[in-house]
């Protein structure tokens, strides 16, 4: 069953619904992505029963935003019980402490941020929403003008955020010890018998030691054959502990130089954002992860990789970095940034106006011209923004 709301649905997922008749939920917000009568739409006292009924059931949302949803018609369920579990990063960190003894939280009000001591806290740390969503309200703190920054930054009359309550709520922050190493997005399902299934790993490229955007996600057969063990493995863990099945997740963590496997968050329900990675794995692999997740199937990764072995599919996050106001924005160059890479799959156009970022651009790089992908890291995309300064 699939729950789709605003602010996107690519058509690579309504495609994949309307193929395989799978039951979508007919809600207002969903109506008006998809004005399409053909598909296999059900009321929403329906998807509730169904839901209530068989608790395991495998259910998809497309959008954060589905959480209020779940919230106000499943308050009873147990499949709200799990996404709580995993969206409250505090109860989260409760769950799975006995698995990583030695890491360091705890939680704080928003309204006593002001009046902590860092020091006594310990450098390097991060502090974050315990209900969070995009690294709104995230801070690496690293010594004390980091921590005058975040003070700012988060004071109660500062936050100010786009999403619903369910999915960004800033009254409670978590406090924890910086975790080291690379950080990877991995996009998973646990099957009808809570075996973990993995349908992607990502590398978060990052510029600096203090960037937390969302630039550039790549994988390549290098980055699933050296981690998918052990990070299925630890996901395993998370599962038994939650007493998870038919549960899609897309799942932050770290690796550190020791192999060290540390989680940051778990996403449920959902791959990654605005049917980004879900559709990369499509582009990159030729496998259907919504598929893949429905009908409890398991890639093939040697047969996949058999035609490619020597690339890199990246999604690249075109957020608004430019320093120009949205409101003085009259294009983007969409043309001109699918030249600039040597296989441009997809290029994903969304009005910044609107939505905060350009879109996505997916991406097929050679393993010699990784520089290609360097270069948009850093990038302030001013080379392709059109601007109307008054």
């Amino acid at each position: 069953m699939f729950l789709i709301d605003k602010p996107y649905v690519s058509d690579f997922l309504i495609e994949t619904i309307r193929v395989n008749n799978y039951k979508i939920v007919s809600t207002r917000e969903a109506k008006e992505l998809i004005p399409d009568n053909s598909l296999n739409w059900i009321g929403e006292e329906e998807a509730i029963r169904n839901i209530e009924s068989d608790p395991h059931s495998a259910v998809y949302i497309s959008s954060e935003n589905s959480m209020t949803w779940i919230a106000r018609n499943l308050s009873s369920s147990k499949l709200l019980s799990k996404v709580h579990l995993f969206k409250d990063k505090a109860r989260f960190r409760e769950l799975i402490k006995s698995s990583f003894p030695g890491f360091f939280f705890k939680t704080v009000k928003l309204a006593d941020i002001q009046y902590l001591n860092p020091e006594e806290i310990g450098f390097p740390f991060v502090i974050k929403p315990s209900l969070g969503f995009f690294s709104m309200g995230v801070h690496i703190i690293h010594n004390l003008d980091d921590w005058e920054v975040a003070k700012n930054d988060l004071s109660p009359d500062s936050l100010q955020n786009i999403y619903p309550e369910e999915v960004f709520n800033g009254s409670i922050f978590i406090i924890e010890e910086y975790i080291g190493g690379e950080e990877y997005a991995v996009d998973c399902y646990f099957n009808s018998w809570g075996e973990a299934v993995i349908t992607n790993i990502l590398h978060h490229r990052f510029s600096s030691g203090k960037d937390i955007s969302h630039r550039v996600y790549s994988t390549s057969k290098d980055i699933i054959f050296k981690y998918k063990d052990d990070i299925e493995r630890f996901l395993v863990t998370i599962g038994d502990k939650a007493g998870l099945k038919n549960f899609a997740a897309h799942v932050e963590i770290r690796i550190d130089a020791n192999g060290s496997i540390r989680p940051i968050e778990v996403n449920p329900l959902r791959f990654g954002g605005w049917c980004t990675t879900g559709d990369l794995s499509w582009y990159a692999f030729g496998i259907n992860p919504y598929e893949y997740y429905v009908n409890n199937q398991k890639p093939d990764w040697e047969q996949i990789f058999t035609s490619r072995e020597n690339k890199i599919y990246s999604i690249v996050v075109l957020n608004n970095n430019s320093g120009y106001q949205a409101q003085d924005i009259t294009g983007f160059n969409y043309e001109l940034l699918a030249g600039d890479f040597e296989n441009a799959l997809l290029v994903r156009r969304l009005d910044v106006k609107e939505h905060t970022v350009f879109g996505f651009l997916f991406t097929e790089t050679s393993l010699d011209n990784e520089e290609e992908l360097d270069r948009i890291l850093v990038s302030d995309l001013r080379k392709y923004i059109s601007v109307q300064l008054s």
